[in-house]
């Protein structure tokens, strides 16, 4: 007769987060198997995971999921962020506190487990995940190794060296392996309930993007101000950009320290600059811009990850909750004369947004293209609309 194991016996630990400092965390694996050098973060957002996992941002990066229950709405086709369906652009691993959720939505196609797996995301659960979360507070982001093993053997002392060795994001570019390298054209408009995603079918506007990870639904919003979108990847110059006559130029978002990437793009900004052409940038578009101008980037002790930030925006005095997703940040005290703070968080204090006085320039920190989150900051790309259309001469459209 064989016995039932007891609920309170030991199980077997298929999978481990091994920090930095040698700090090891055991818990069930799923998802992909393997190990991977990471930087682990958590987000809190309590939905839209797919769409974390899939933002571009997060490469080199496990995300700690502190909403407790993940997988209900299982994964589709549609809800991804990276440009391209058949790359594996985002985050590397996932950390989850209960057992993947069975998928229970009409617009599931595979359950969150397979979908993982089928992307090469090692992921675990069994974790108290606030427990971490305290931890990566108190400590800040840490470097770690995250092994998944169905057998559940493990070389610790290997995968301690393998996280205490690891570079970091410090100092190293990822926009180049996440970012689109060929120059590629966009109409795709954003996803409308019962009919999906339709294309723009007539553009007034031609905005030139530079993709350092560029997430689909800023695409899709820049479509839908009635504009001809052209995608060109981190490296192009400022004669490539301009050689497509643009009526306005996107900086997009990215992973990876700004600091590295400005290396190689700072110049082709900087000479875009000069002329009178409206630019707006998100994220690390924000980042780079802000380098591009003179002001320094820092990395921040525990990032900003989330669909709960509170942002004030000084132009219109008006606080908005918006979507997160950074791990550095723009040193406002580092501002040139002509550089002004236009939204900042109401966590820390840290920038948030920057406007150039006299130019048709401004970024910010946050992503006011959150899908799902809130729309509180999606007036954003309608006040670029407007400065393209006052280039122009033309009319103003509302920013509500």
């Amino acid at each position: 007769m064989t016995m039932n194991t007891p609920a309170w016996s030991k199980q077997t630990s298929t999978a481990v987060i091994v920090l930095a400092d040698g700090t090891i965390i055991e818990g069930k694996g799923c998802g992909a198997t393997g190990v991977v050098q990471a930087e682990i973060c958590f987000n809190t957002a309590i939905t839209g995971y797919q769409e974390i996992l899939t933002d571009p941002s997060y490469a080199g990066q496990v995300v700690t999921f502190t909403f407790p229950h993940i997988g209900n709405v299982g994964a589709n086709d549609e809800d991804q962020e990276m440009l391209e369906a058949g790359k594996s652009d985002g985050a590397v691993g996932a950390v989850f506190k209960a057992d993947i959720t069975n998928p229970s939505n009409y617009r599931s196609a595979q359950h969150l487990d397979d979908w993982l797996k089928a992307r090469g995301i090692i992921a675990m659960s069994g974790i108290d995940t606030r427990a971490l979360t305290n931890l990566i507070r108190e400590k800040g982001l840490a470097n770690c190794v995250v092994a998944h093993n169905d057998k559940g053997e493990f070389d610790f002392n290997e995968l301690k060296k393998k996280a205490k060795e690891w570079s970091g994001l410090e100092g190293l570019d990822l926009a180049k392996t996440v970012g689109h390298g060929q120059d590629k054209p966009w109409s795709e408009k954003p996803w409308v309930w019962n009919e999906g995603y339709s294309n723009t079918s007539e553009a007034k506007y031609h905005i030139v993007a530079m993709d350092f990870g560029v997430k689909r639904n800023i695409l899709r919003l820049l479509a839908d101000l009635g504009c001809k979108v052209t995608i060109l990847p981190a490296t192009a110059t400022a004669e490539e950009v301009l050689s497509h006559k643009p009526d306005g130029v996107f900086i997009s978002n990215g992973p990876g320290d700004p600091a590295a990437t400005g290396e190689y793009s700072v110049k082709a900004i900087q000479d875009i600059l000069k002329t009178n052409i409206p630019v707006f940038g998100i994220c690390l578009g924000h980042q780079m811009l802000a380098l591009a101008l003179g002001a320094k980037t820092k990395k921040m002790h525990q990032g900003h990850h989330g669909a709960n930030h509170p942002v004030k925006d000084h132009t219109t005095n008006k606080v908005e909750i918006v979507s997160m997703n950074h791990g550095f940040a723009v040193d406002a005290d580092t501002f040139p004369e002509g550089v002004k703070e236009t939204h900042v968080s109401l966590f820390d204090g840290s920038n948030c947004g920057l406007a150039v006085e006299g130019k048709p320039v401004f970024s910010v920190q946050h992503h006011p293209e959150a899908s799902p989150g809130p729309q509180d900051s999606r007036y954003l790309f309608k006040r670029f609309l407007n400065l393209i259309k006052e280039s122009k001469g033309e009319e103003l459209v509302s920013e509500s």
